[in-house]
C-alpha cells in the first residue's frame, strides 16, 4: 500500500537533496530516480511501515542512506512517533539522539528475542511461516513490529537481539544495517535479505536459520 504521505514525504526530502547536492543519484521507494554524476548515491525509504501507519499501529519510520561507490557511508532512521532520530556514519559509530548506542550482551538462542517480518504473498507467507516454527522453539520469543528500519535500530540499540527478514528492498535496509555495524552489531545481507544480530549470537542465528532454509 502507498499514501499520499509517502509520496509527500519521498518528494521533500528528495527536492532537499537535489538542492543541497544536484551531483548525487537519488533513489526513493515510491519511483524518485535521479541519476547524477558523482559518486554519492541517496537511498530513500520515506515512509518505512505504511501498513503500521494506515492503522495506527506504532512502528513506522523514515530512512535516508548514503552511499560513497557503493559502500555505506551514511544512515539516519528518524521515528516519528516515539521522536527517536538513529544516525550512523561509516567509521564514526551509530547513536540514538546524540548518544552512542551498543547491541544487547545477548551470546545464545535460549535468551534471545528475535524479530522477523513477513512479505504480502501468500506462497512467500507460507514458507516463512515453516521458517518461524524452526526458529521460534529454538529463541526466547519472536517480535514483528512491521518496519525492518526500526527493527535494525532496535537491534542496534539492544532492545532486540536478532533480526531476520527475506524479501526486502535496499531502501528498507540500507541505513539500518549501517546503523547496527557502527553500533558494534553484526550484519550479513543476501539477495533481498538479511540477518543482524550481536556478534556472539550471529553465528548460531545464521546456521539455524540454514537449517530452516533461511539463507
Amino acid at each position: 500500500m502507498v499514501t499520499e504521505v509517502d509520496r509527500e514525504a519521498e518528494a521533500l526530502i528528495v527536492d532537499g537533496l537535489r538542492e543541497a547536492r544536484p551531483d548525487d543519484t537519488v533513489i526513493g521507494e515510491e519511483g524518485s530516480r535521479h541519476i547524477g554524476t558523482s559518486a554519492v548515491t541517496w537511498v530513500i525509504d520515506p515512509l518505512d511501515g505504511t501498513t503500521n501507519y494506515l492503522y495506527g499501529f506504532p512502528s513506522f519510520a523514515v530512512s535516508i542512506a548514503a552511499e560513497v561507490d557503493g559502500r555505506a557511508a551514511i544512515g539516519v532512521v528518524h521515528d516519528a512517533v516515539h521522536r527517536e532520530t538513529f544516525t550512523a556514519s561509516a567509521g564514526g559509530g551509530a547513536h540514538r539522539d546524540g548518544a552512542a548506542i551498543a547491541p544487547s550482551g545477548c551470546r545464545g538462542l535460549p535468551t534471545a528475542l528475535v524479530a522477523t517480518g513477513f512479505s504480502y504473498e501468500p506462497a512467500e507467507r507460507e514458507r516463512q511461516a515453516r521458517v518461524l516454527t524452526a526458529v521460534l522453539p529454538r529463541v526466547r520469543d519472536i517480535r514483528r513490529a512491521g518496519a525492518a528500519a526500526l527493527d535494525l535500530c532496535w537491534v542496534a540499540c539492544g532492545r532486540l537481539d536478532a533480526f531476520y527478514e527475506r524479501g526486502l528492498q535496499p531502501w528498507d535496509m540500507a541505513a539500518g544495517a549501517l546503523i547496527v555495524s557502527e553500533a558494534g552489531g553484526a550484519v550479513t545481507t543476501g539477495d533481498r535479505w538479511v540477518l543482524a544480530s550481536t556478534s556472539a549470537l550471529h553465528e548460531p542465528m545464521r546456521r539455524l536459520l540454514a537449517g530452516a532454509g533461511e539463507t
